[in-house]
């Protein structure tokens, strides 16, 4: 590392380091590695980081969002959270629910009507009439109510049967006593025993049926008054959290349950297969859905409702179900609902729900990643205890291990100076690294495990580029040496950038032949190409009218994205599409050993594109001996020192750079970067 182009926490390293080779005996690798954990100097694992307990102080990086989420909680508004998945969405809605108050919580009971069996009655009641609970195993309102109606039913049900109980004992004696008296002989004993055990055996069935009947609701019979409570939140010290990201109807809005025995009789009466949803279940607390626009429009109208009239009745879900018939009088809904997605949500979202949250609410767009600052580093090695105390079973991680991890988060985050905030994918490698230190039944996680765990926890994508790799470099689908004319080696990521996502080579070829039509010329591009990505290699056009002053209408320009099953999306490959036409069209080689990425303007300006280190690290694996970047894009480029030295990164402005580096040496190459520097503005 030398003193240019140095981030400013680089600098303090680098200075570090040079100021330790001047002590004997001092390691001037640990130096640098420590210094990089800012201020953590008196910390040796995560054990000595303390943990907050509430949820809210948890939360890594969203400082915005927990201000909302305070305020949010505080005046009961709504929340719509839109941001990429693992950036913290869910432990927000979490945290606001901790932060509402236990003392407002009802139990909601549902009653038999007397009046009208298929409207049955609705009872909310204080959880805790004298506020929060003092201790959590104490019963809430609800349960105790439920609880003195089901002893009042058995006290009934002990009066019903304590009639039919002396019969059959006093019949039994007597038919003994008979028995013993000498005047019955012969077979009339058996007889008489077949008759005692007949006895026995209807008295008991009709006990049985006597305790049956005031379940099922036999007419004629004793009838039962016992509630339903359907929802329960003794024990809780905080207002509920429902999760109903993914529910259907009936687990959102409650359902009523069909009862196949609703002839004759025998049926299980209306109010006691009322099932509460989560509109209900969240009542006072947080409603949380995620991904909201895969609810159904009719669904969000629905939930519109509930969040409008603060109640819901419960009705069957299935016009084909019993359950249709019954419909409850509204129950209480009044909750908070945190509705989150990604960016493509938004457009799908019902207009009149997302009006409700913003006339009621907060709309935050979360962050996806933060600066590499001191105060944020301090934060992640908190992230990193968290995780450990929140899985409960790795060990703790020394210091070395966490500037490992941080230093992941950094490379991930694909820009420069930024820390990724898409921490549940990071959490997937802190519990890696700690069962890897389990197997090697070590106490405590070091930068031997987390090296370790990067390879072992490779995500789905990265052990498919591995696999394409090896199938095309056995079968020559691209080359990493000599020259050829009109193919390049063009570069890609297999999922999103702002993930986890994996590098590899995107061949492509091109074919510059006399137009077909007398009208004009065709670019035609295949390979399973997205909008972006056909409209990108259109522009191409565009520059090589202006710059290459070929009259493109004579032509047919066929670009071709070899082998790309996968489909190719976004610009990115624009300058390695221009290269492959040039040399095509000028019948110039072009270098196999250089693989490239970026984007270009329609002026032949190279712009900045995403994924350059999954990209250099694919171009590293392929055997490439050089690679060509956007220059706004080098200090994207986070690749351990001893790897990156396996390769020359070479960045570019202008479409001129990236012809003097790919085309093969000699007049043609240098005819064409002096057309194109007289055009270039």
């Amino acid at each position: 590392m030398d003193g240019r182009n140095v981030r400013p926490w680089q600098a303090m390293i680098y200075m570090s380091a040079k100021n330790a080779k001047k002590k004997k005996g001092t390691n001037t690798k640990r130096t640098v590695r420590y210094d990089a954990l800012y201020g953590l100097e008196n910390i040796k694992t995560t054990n000595d980081i303390k943990v907050p307990e509430r949820l809210i102080d948890q939360v890594i990086g969203q400082n915005n969002a927990v201000e909302i989420i305070k305020k949010a909680a505080k005046q009961r508004r709504n929340v719509l959270l839109i941001g990429e998945p693992g950036v913290g969405k869910t432990m927000l809605a979490q945290a606001m629910a901790e932060l509402l108050p236990a003392a407002d919580l009802e139990d909601i009971l549902v009653y038999k009507n007397p009046n009208d069996e298929n409207m049955p009655i609705i009872k909310a009641v204080k959880t805790y009439p004298d506020g929060s609970p003092k201790d959590t195993n104490m019963d809430g309102q609800g349960r105790i109510i439920l609880q003195k109606e089901r002893m009042k039913n058995r006290m009934t049900l002990s009066k019903g049967g304590s009639i039919v109980s002396p019969i059959v004992m006093i019949l039994v004696i007597a038919l003994f006593a008979l028995s013993l008296s000498g005047l019955i002989k012969g077979y009339e004993i058996i007889v008489l025993a077949a008759l005692i055990l007949g006895i026995f055996i209807f008295g008991a069935m009709a006990i049985f049926i006597s305790g049956f009947t005031r379940r099922v609701g036999l007419p004629g019979m004793t009838e039962t008054n016992e509630p339903k409570l359907i929802v329960d939140n003794t024990g809780l010290t905080h207002a509920p959290f429902v999760d109903a990201t993914g529910n259907k109807a009936g687990a959102l809005f409650g359902d009523v349950r069909h009862d196949p025995l609703q002839s004759g009789g025998l049926g299980t009466p209306a109010h006691l297969r009322v099932e509460s949803g989560a509109v209900h279940k969240a009542n006072k607390g947080v409603l949380y859905i995620d991904e909201i626009s895969s609810l159904d429009p009719r669904s969000q109208q629905e939930l519109l409702t509930a969040m409008q009239e603060k109640k819901y009745p419960i009705t069957g879900q299935s016009e084909m179900s019993s359950g249709a018939l019954v419909k409850t009088e509204p129950a209480p809904s009044d909750f908070i609902l945190v509705a989150a997605g990604n960016l493509q949500d938004i457009q799908h979202m019902h207009p009149a729900l997302r009006s409700r949250i913003r006339g009621y609410g907060y709309e935050v767009y979360m962050e996806s990643s933060v600066p590499d600052t001191k105060k944020n580093r301090e934060e992640f090695a908190r992230f990193i205890a968290q995780e450990v105390k929140k899985d409960g079973r790795i060990p703790p991680f020394d210091k070395e291990a966490m500037y490992m991890i941080i230093e992941e988060a950094k490379r991930r985050s694909g820009r420069k100076d930024r820390l990724t905030l898409i921490l549940r994918d990071l959490g997937g490698l802190i519990r890696a690294a700690g069962d890897i230190a389990i197997e090697k039944k070590k106490s405590i996680v070091t930068k031997e495990e987390v090296l370790k765990a990067r390879n072992l926890a490779k995500p789905i994508e990265s052990q498919i580029v591995s696999q394409e790799l090896d199938y095309r470099k056995d079968y020559q689908v691209f080359s990493t040496h000599g020259y050829k004319v009109g193919k390049v080696n063009g570069l890609a990521v297999l999922g999103s950038s702002t993930t986890l996502s994996s590098g590899m080579i995107m061949p492509i070829v091109a074919e510059v032949t006399p137009a077909g039509s007398r009208a004009e010329g065709k670019f035609i591009p295949t390979g399973k190409l997205g909008k972006i990505a056909s409209e990108a290699v259109k522009n191409v056009s565009a520059v090589i009218k202006r710059h290459m002053e070929r009259d493109v209408a004579s032509y047919d320009i066929h670009v071709q994205f070899l082998q790309t099953y996968e489909g190719i999306e976004g610009d990115s490959a624009s300058i390695s599409v221009a290269i492959s036409v040039i040399s095509a069209m000028e019948n110039v080689p072009v270098d196999q050993s250089v693989a490239m990425t970026g984007s270009m303007s329609v002026r032949g300006e190279v712009l900045p594109v995403g994924g350059v280190t999954a990209k250099v690290e694919a171009a590293i694996d392929a055997g490439m001996r050089a690679v060509i970047v956007p220059k706004s894009n080098m200090h994207d480029i986070i690749i351990d020192k001893d790897r990156l030295k396996r390769i020359k990164v070479i960045p570019v402005s202008t479409l001129a750079d990236v012809i003097k580096y790919t085309l093969q040496p000699g007049k043609k190459r240098d005819d064409i970067i002096k057309r194109l520097n007289k055009k270039q503005i």
